[in-house]
């Protein structure tokens, strides 16, 4: 039974994010690509996030921008380990289902995110 619901969750992930137009997201809104890397990149939207890897793949989630906090839930369709290692090992952001982030700065072209002295930065894409 829990097949069935995992490709209705995606559809469901994806028609949200493409339908929302900015929405919740504020000046997060967008693609963001990380700094010193051609191949990571976050993009917000309405209330989701997608994390992309070029070489890793994808994961979906959602966020909560509050004041100088983020707050991101992601969400591993498959339940898959590759889903957790792109949020966990490839960003660097754990854990994977209850991430929370410190905005150091945001501009209409730079995000810096902070968190137990880790640092990172991306640039508006």
């Amino acid at each position: 039974m829990a097949r069935f619901f995992r490709p209705i969750i995606l559809i469901a992930l994806c028609l949200l994010m493409s339908c929302q137009e900015g929405g919740d997201a504020g000046d997060l809104f967008g693609q963001w690509r990380m700094k010193g890397t051609d191949d990571k990149y976050i993009s917000f939207s309405g209330t989701l996030v997608l994390f992309r890897s070029l070489q890793e793949g994808q994961v979906y989630g959602l966020f909560e921008h509050v004041g100088d906090s983020l707050f991101i839930r992601a969400y591993s369709i498959y339940g898959s380990a590759p889903d957790t290692a792109i949020v966990e090992g490839t960003f660097g952001m754990k854990p994977f289902d209850d991430i929370r982030l410190r905005i150091t700065t945001l501009s209409s072209d730079e995000l810096t995110l902070s968190k137990d002295g880790a640092t990172w930065s991306f640039y508006q894409y």
